[in-house]
């Protein structure tokens, strides 16, 4: 995430029509829209659009990949076939602007846009998450309810980073944002640096816009909040089948559903399943040997899904990595994979990497 990202009261007027694809600009009344998006939603409108046992409910979460066109500005109309993927294969939940799709490198005007389009586009198919966290209070206030203006399920909200804080300052950070709709705390210590103790979590266990946690931390930590009755979500596809079937967890939120959308449902859905398990490992890991998004950026344009444009500071793995990935969707089927082209091994000139955006 940013440290600090400015937010105009004018949102998104500095998206020029050259900036958005044809297909956001044709389909969606939210681009006739954009100034009224400083009016917050309340809380009861929120709840009137979903219910917390829907969002309670939801097995398979895919943290979307915003996808870029050469000149680093949003694909919308391949953002739009993937989320269609995910949702062909039964995905119940799309996270917008995640660390997998990459909200830290987005203005939050951009970001906000995405969720709206999401939900424009797809909302009354599947359950929308927006990212709104920032390790500033304030914006991430803002971020929130802007996103319950233009229409999102629930809010994601990291703990400050950074520039941490205390536990009472974690209370009070997040009561500020529970107080406006239904949110997810995101526990994830390898990117803030600080973990969120239970004793924090546990104070807001009877928040009635509380709608669970999504726990990166491990299966011990899942299974202890389970065992106290909260929703919990994992955040690690490696850990996601014993989370599911042996620690209590919902489900998942998912990077590989990118790619193997079928797959991480039949993995979540279906009960224990410790041979397809065992199948996926080698992706899993393959995925997560260097900071995410980077692997999942570099396999979706190896399938031809998206254009290998990467957003600096990101850019592909090496060579030989790649060709690693050629022989894993050889292993698992290429018809378990998003897309229809053949796989294959990009080389370096393949791959544009864009600076300023």
């Amino acid at each position: 995430m940013a440290i600090t990202r400015g937010l105009t009261s004018r949102l998104f007027l500095s998206l020029t029509p050259s900036n958005l694809s044809t297909s956001f600009r044709k389909s969606s009344p939210m681009a006739n829209a954009l100034p009224a998006f400083d009016r917050s939603m309340s809380t009861k409108g929120v709840k009137e659009r979903t219910s917390m046992e829907e969002l309670r409910s939801l097995r398979m979460v895919t943290a979307v990949k915003t996808p870029y066109l050469h000149n680093g500005q949003f694909d919308l109309d391949t953002y739009d076939n993937l989320v269609s993927m995910q949702i062909a294969k039964g995905v119940e939940g799309i996270l917008v602007a995640g660390t997998t799709g990459e909200g830290y490198l987005m203005t939050w005007d951009e970001q906000i846009m995405l969720i709206a389009h999401t939900v424009n586009s797809f909302g009354d198919k599947v359950k929308v998450i927006g990212n709104a966290g920032s390790n500033c209070t304030s914006e991430a206030i803002t971020a929130t309810e802007q996103g319950f203006a233009v229409g999102m399920d629930a809010a994601m909200h990291i703990n400050p980073y950074y520039g941490k804080t205390s536990s009472d300052g974690l209370i009070a950070h997040y009561n500020s944002v529970l107080s406006i709709g239904p949110v997810i705390i995101y526990n994830v210590p390898t990117r803030s640096a600080h973990d969120i103790p239970p004793s924090v979590v546990e104070k807001f266990a009877e928040n009635s816009n509380l709608v669970g946690i999504k726990e990166c931390i491990g299966n011990d930590r899942v299974k202890m909040y389970t065992s106290k009755g909260l929703h919990v979500w994992t955040g690690n596809d490696e850990e996601s089948h014993e989370a599911r079937w042996e620690c209590g967890a919902t489900g998942l939120h998912s990077v590989a559903g990118n790619l193997i959308p079928g797959l991480m449902k039949e993995l979540m859905f279906e009960g224990k399943n410790p041979s397809l398990n065992v199948k996926l490992t080698p992706l899993f890991d393959w995925l997560f040997h260097v900071p995410t998004p980077i692997a999942l950026n570099t396999a979706l344009a190896q399938l031809g899904v998206i254009k290998p444009v990467f957003r600096l500071p990101h850019v592909p793995v090496p060579v030989e990595k790649r060709r690693e990935f050629v022989n894993l969707v050889k292993e698992i089927g290429r018809e378990n994979f998003v897309g229809e082209k053949d796989v294959q091994v990009l080389e370096d000139d393949d791959f544009i990497s864009v600076a300023r955006y």
